[in-house]
C-alpha cells in the first residue's frame, strides 16, 4: 500500500503544468521548491482578461462621446446658419434710408475754365519832371481821385522867376523892334528921295526883321517857362485809387529820380488777364462771330462766389509758343470793388447757355460695366416685396408679423399661433418706395452738377445721392429728402470725370443698418 505523501509530488505536478512553477531545490536537497507568485485561486488566472475589456469599454464610451459633440456641434452650425440666412432674408426686406434730390430742368451756361489775374485798366506813375522841394501832399493815401485834381506841388519860385526874366527879355526886344521899324521907314522914304543908297535901305529893313524875330523868340521863351512852372503842380491824369507815396513833403526832388512819387491804379473799370490752350481759340472765336460780346464770370479762389461779371474784350494777336495758350482779356464795371488789381481768380468764360438741360447732383451718378445709372426713387412696393396679408413672422427667428391681427408684436416680439402659422388678419403693407436703376448718359459733369443727356430721367423725379451702396434694383426704401443741385453756376465745357461706364447694381447689405450705422427697425417692430 502506497503512502498518501508518496503521491503528493506527482499531484502537484499535475496539477500545475507550468514548469517555472516547481523549481529545482537546492543541491543537497530533495525537496522541491515551489514559486510563491503562482500559488493563488484559479480565479487569479483571469485577471488580465477582465483589464482589458474595461479599457475597451472606457475606448468605446470615449468615441461615442465624440461623435455625439460632432454630431451636435454641425446641427448647431446649421441652425446658426439658418438663423443668419433668416436675419439676411429679413434685412433684405427692410427699407434702407436714403438721400433723395429732385431732378432739375433750367437753362445752364457752358463755359470754359482758366486761371486769371486782375491788372487795373490803367495805372499810371507820377514822377517830378523838374527839380525842386515838394511843399504841398494834398491827397491821403488810398484815397479815390479825380481827373485833373491836384496832388502834390514843388517850391515854384525858381520856375516863375524865369518866366518873369523871359518876360523882361521880351519888352527890351520889343521896344529895339520899334525903333529899327522907324529907321527902315525914315530909310525908305530917303531912298526914294535919292538921298541914300539901296545897300542902306536894306541894311534898315534886315535890323527891323531882326527884331521882330527876337520878339517871337522871347514869346516862346516865356511859354516854355511857364510850362516848366506848371510842372511844380502835378495833377492826377486819370480817376483811380492813390497808392502808397515813395515821397514825403520837404524832400527834394529830381526830374531823374528812377522812383516815382505814387502810382494811380484805375480800377473803374477794371481787366482781368486770362490764358486758354489754342485748342479751345476755335470756339471762342467762333461763338465771338457777328460781334457777339461773351459773358465772363469772376469766381473766388476756391470757386464757390462770384466776385464779378463783365464782357470779354480781346484776344491777343498772337499764341505763345513756350506754352501753347493765347492771352485774353475781360473788362468788368467792378461797381462794388469786388476785383482788386493783381488778384488771382477763376475765370468762366461762357460760350453758350443750354436751354431745359437735365441737372442732377453729380453724387447721384453710379458706375457700372454697362454704363452710368441712377437710382430713381418711385413710389409703391415691387412684387418682390410684397407679401400675403396676414403673414407673421418668422418661426425661427420668433420676429413678430407686421399688422397681423392678434400676431402683431410692437417690439418685434414672437406673435400668438394664429400670427406665427399665417392664420387671418390685417393686410400687410407693403414698403411705400422702392428703388429703380435707371441708365443714364452724362453729357458733361462740373464740380457738383452733371448734365444728363435727355430721355434717361424728367424733372421732378427722385434721385438717391447717399446711401446707394445697399440698394439694388427695387430695393424699398425711405427716402429722404436732401439739398437740391447747386444753383445755376453753369456747367464746364471740358468734358466731366463722371465716368460713363457705370458698375452693376450692388446687392442689398446684409447688415441692416441705415447710413448712420444704425439697426434699421424691422418691419412691424420699433428700433431696439
Amino acid at each position: 500500500m502506497s503512502s498518501p505523501l508518496a503521491h503528493e509530488p506527482d499531484t502537484a505536478a499535475q496539477g500545475d503544468l507550468d514548469p517555472h512553477h516547481a523549481l529545482p531545490a537546492p543541491a543537497g536537497s530533495s525537496a522541491t521548491v515551489t514559486d510563491p507568485a503562482h500559488l493563488l485561486p484559479a480565479a487569479s488566472a483571469a485577471s488580465p482578461a477582465r483589464g482589458s475589456w474595461t479599457r475597451k469599454v472606457i475606448l468605446l464610451t470615449l468615441v461615442l462621446g465624440l461623435i455625439g459633440f460632432s454630431v451636435w456641434r454641425i446641427r448647431s452650425d446649421n441652425a446658426e446658419t439658418e438663423a443668419a440666412a433668416n436675419k439676411a432674408a429679413q434685412a433684405s426686406n427692410r427699407p434702407t434710408p436714403v438721400l433723395v434730390s429732385a431732378v432739375q430742368q433750367r437753362t445752364v451756361p457752358m463755359y470754359l475754365t482758366a486761371l486769371g489775374t486782375v491788372t487795373a485798366y490803367n495805372t499810371v506813375t507820377l514822377d517830378s519832371r523838374v527839380d525842386g522841394q515838394l511843399l504841398k501832399v494834398n491827397f491821403q493815401e488810398g484815397q479815390a481821385v479825380r481827373q485833373g485834381q491836384l496832388l502834390m506841388q514843388i517850391d515854384p519860385r525858381g520856375y516863375q522867376a524865369a518866366v518873369a526874366q523871359a518876360e523882361g527879355q521880351l519888352a527890351k526886344d520889343t521896344a529895339t523892334q520899334k525903333n529899327a521899324q522907324a529907321e527902315a521907314q525914315r530909310y525908305t522914304a530917303l531912298y526914294q528921295a535919292g538921298v541914300v543908297s539901296k545897300e542902306s535901305q536894306q541894311t534898315q529893313l534886315s535890323n527891323a526883321g531882326q527884331a521882330a524875330g527876337s520878339i517871337q523868340a522871347d514869346n516862346a521863351a516865356i511859354q516854355a517857362a511857364k510850362v516848366t512852372l506848371s510842372y511844380t503842380n502835378i495833377y492826377s491824369p486819370i480817376n483811380g485809387i492813390v497808392g502808397l507815396r515813395a515821397v514825403d513833403p520837404g524832400n527834394i526832388v529830381h526830374a531823374s529820380d528812377s522812383a516815382g512819387l505814387v502810382t494811380i491804379t484805375q480800377i473803374h473799370p477794371i481787366a482781368v488777364i486770362f490764358t486758354l490752350p489754342e485748342d479751345q481759340l476755335p470756339q471762342v472765336q467762333q461763338a465771338m462771330r457777328g460781334g457777339t460780346k461773351l459773358t465772363v464770370e469772376a469766381h473766388d479762389r476756391n470757386d464757390s462766389h462770384i466776385l464779378a461779371t463783365g464782357k470779354l474784350l480781346t484776344i491777343d494777336n498772337q499764341i505763345d509758343t513756350t506754352t501753347g495758350t493765347a492771352k485774353l482779356k475781360a473788362v468788368f464795371d467792378n461797381a462794388d470793388d469786388g476785383l482788386f488789381p493783381n488778384q488771382f481768380v477763376n475765370v468762366r468764360l461762357i460760350i453758350q447757355e443750354r436751354q431745359n438741360a437735365i441737372v442732377i447732383p453729380t453724387a447721384a451718378i453710379q458706375s457700372g460695366i454697362t454704363g452710368s445709372f441712377v437710382f430713381v426713387v418711385r413710389s409703391g412696393a415691387t412684387a418682390a416685396h410684397k407679401r400675403p396679408g396676414g403673414a407673421g413672422g418668422d418661426p425661427a427667428s420668433g420676429s413678430g408679423g407686421h399688422d397681423s391681427g392678434a400676431g402683431t408684436s410692437s417690439a418685434g416680439g414672437s406673435g400668438d399661433s394664429n400670427a406665427a402659422s399665417g392664420g387671418p388678419g390685417e393686410a400687410t403693407k407693403g414698403p411705400e418706395s422702392h428703388a429703380e436703376v435707371i441708365p443714364v448718359h452724362v453729357d458733361f459733369a462740373q464740380g457738383a452738377n452733371s448734365i444728363l443727356a435727355e430721355g434717361s430721367v424728367k424733372p421732378g423725379d427722385q434721385v438717391v445721392i447717399d446711401g446707394q451702396e445697399k440698394l439694388s434694383d427695387g430695393s424699398a426704401v425711405i427716402p429722404q429728402q436732401g439739398p437740391p443741385p447747386a444753383g445755376a453756376k453753369g456747367i464746364g465745357l471740358t468734358p466731366g470725370t463722371a465716368n460713363d461706364t457705370p458698375r452693376a447694381p450692388s446687392a442689398t447689405a446684409p447688415s441692416g443698418r441705415n447710413a448712420q450705422g444704425d439697426k434699421a427697425p424691422r418691419n412691424g417692430g420699433s428700433r431696439p
